[in-house]
């Protein structure tokens, strides 16, 4: 018989306790872009103990202009990222294997927005117009919708192209009679800057046909093979749409925790607490899985766009519905 004194025991009771706070499985998630509330979900996930709940311990790392989250990925820098559509099948196509596996946006949040009084009213009164577009893989939706309009992007009778920062400066400083917004972030930046709604008009990429899914969940290929991987990311998944859910349903409150996570400072309360309100609109009726029609109509337009598409031949194996079947059986 082993006799243990009190100090062994105690130990031993210590050690158990590390063994099982270690059991806890870890998780990098890349973001597409810095902390703001365009990625809510993830951090009402890790406040409020969701991934714990799944036996994850999550890190988030933030974005911006000089993070490219594929490479991040194929580093190993990640086991999990945040991106688009358009930049995800283009980096497929080039040789980075990279597989959707979830779904959280459900719409897209992507527009054109116009001062009124350029005299722009439809889509048809583009031609003689200088528009800002972003690149970077973001240009390719624009260039399929004029494509799609027989609107000419090199100048003359038809649009000119300003290759637009990340910022509105353009259409401010009259550089630019419409530029690239989102809905939930630099739309919001042209009213804040002193124009109002009434002197804007816009267009959304998601009623014109030609938006393409964004702030999806993608992996690599080959990690798929491995079935404690994908229970990782099923877990992944579930807690982050638990996150996703509580942000709709609670908005302030969670721009509030997005600000808790925003190391820079950068974010104010007010912008935050307004994205997020229109992020909501973007999450809404999302499961987390992908629709394959949505996914069909995304391939279209990046296979358009005119004599350089983003994407030249049919993906095949860019998403799997595995994860997420695998999230929703608990």
């Amino acid at each position: 018989m082993l006799n243990y004194t009190k100090g062994a025991l105690a130990a031993f009771a210590m050690g158990a306790m590390s063994t099982g706070a270690m059991a806890a499985d870890d998780v990098t998630l890349q973001l597409k872009w810095v902390t703001q509330a365009q990625f809510a979900g993830y951090y009402v996930a890790l406040e409020n103990g969701f991934y714990s709940d799944e036996d994850l311990n999550v890190t988030i790392k933030p974005g911006g202009p000089d993070v490219a989250p594929v490479q991040v990925l194929m580093g190993g820098g990640a086991d999990v990222m945040v991106d688009w559509m358009p930049s995800a099948l283009a980096a497929r196509e080039q040789g980075a294997p990279v597989v959707n596996i979830a779904q959280p946006f459900k719409s897209s949040g992507m527009m054109l927005t116009c001062r009124k009084d350029t005299g722009i009213t439809s889509p048809s009164e583009f031609p003689g117009k200088t528009l800002g577009v972003w690149f970077f893989g973001n240009e390719y939706p624009f260039l399929s919708w004029m494509s799609s309009l027989g609107i000419s992007t090199e100048g003359g009778d038809g649009v000119t192209v300003l290759k637009q920062g990340f910022n509105v400066d353009p259409i401010l400083q009259g550089q630019a009679d419409c530029v690239s917004t989102m809905t939930y972030n630099e739309y919001w930046q042209i009213i804040d800057a002193g124009i109002g709604a009434d002197d804007l008009v816009t267009f959304k990429y998601e009623e014109q046909g030609v938006a393409t899914l964004e702030d999806g969940l993608y992996v690599l290929e080959e990690k798929l093979g491995d079935d404690a991987f994908k229970d990782q990311m099923a877990r992944f998944v579930r807690a982050s749409m638990k996150g996703w859910k509580w942000a709709e349903e609670n908005p302030a409150d969670a721009a509030m925790i997005v600000l808790e996570y925003d190391e820079t400072g950068a974010q104010t309360e007010k912008h935050q607490v307004r994205m997020m309100g229109e992020i909501a609109k973007l999450t809404a009726g999302s499961d987390g899985s992908l629709n394959v029609a949505d996914y069909d109509r995304t391939v279209a337009t990046l296979m358009g766009g005119g004599s350089d598409p983003v994407i030249t031949k049919m993906p095949e194996g860019a998403y799997t519905s595995e994860i997420t079947d695998m999230a929703m059986m608990k």
